[in-house]
């Protein structure tokens, strides 16, 4: 089973049962069974702090990804935390599957360029 815990923070308004939904779908589609998942709506001054202070960084951006044990093989019995997604919906607006998609798929070690990209539209089919 995939948990998420689930927070917005943005001071505006998110479909957090459809956020929910999608990012379990999304997580079941990479082959993910279950794990824990932290899905974090902010505000542009939280995530330009945390990209100044995690990449060094300083501007606001649509989504950050903090992966913690991804898609890694792990001891039997050792529950699964995936890591963290934050988003702005400042900035991507009504606009949040892509920049989610996205941003999970980093939590599973994918990385930018063409694979990644492909993936993204497949998921958002």
């Amino acid at each position: 089973m995939i948990q998420v815990e689930l927070e917005n923070r943005s001071g505006t308004g998110v479909a957090l049962v459809e956020a929910r939904a999608f990012a379990v779908d999304v997580l079941r589609r990479e082959g993910v069974p279950d794990g824990e998942l932290g899905l974090w709506f902010v505000s542009p001054d939280e995530i330009r702090t945390l990209k100044r202070k995690h990449l060094g960084i300083d501007e606001i951006t649509d989504v950050l990804s903090f992966p913690i044990d991804g898609a890694a093989e792990l001891p039997a019995g050792l529950p699964r935390a995936l890591g963290d997604v934050f988003i702005c919906p400042q900035v991507v607006k009504d606009a949040w599957r892509a920049p989610l998609a996205h941003g999970l798929l980093h939590l599973l070690g994918y990385a930018h360029g063409g694979v990644m990209e492909r993936r993204e539209r497949e998921l958002l089919t």
